[in-house]
């Protein structure tokens, strides 16, 4: 993505300020946006391959771009556990806490 982030994502506040809902709802316009899917029925039990017909090169689309905010690389052993869009919120709440919380 060379850095640009897609258009519904001109957030107002980073995602490591972010509460779960806030960060299933940002996730939520992340799915929308990189894979042009319809954000009703997106909810913290969706299922990444059932559901929403995502792939693995899909999967790893997603996490390069929550490793952009995370600025760290987030470990394969905790992608391999990703089943549902409830995981990235876990994922995502886990590696953009704020460092002080760490």
């Amino acid at each position: 993505m060379g850095g640009q982030r897609p258009a519904g994502l001109n957030i107002i506040m980073h995602p490591s300020l972010m509460n779960r809902d806030q960060l299933l709802e940002w996730i939520r316009v992340l799915l929308v946006e990189l894979f042009e899917l319809e954000p009703e029925g997106i909810g913290f039990e969706t299922r990444i391959v059932e559901d929403l017909d995502l792939d693995s090169i899909d999967a790893i689309d997603m996490i390069v771009e929550l490793q952009s905010y995370t600025e760290e690389r987030i470990d394969e052993d905790v992608l391999k556990h990703v089943r549902t869009v409830g995981d990235i919120v876990d994922i995502a709440e886990r590696y953009l806490a704020p460092r002080s919380q760490v």
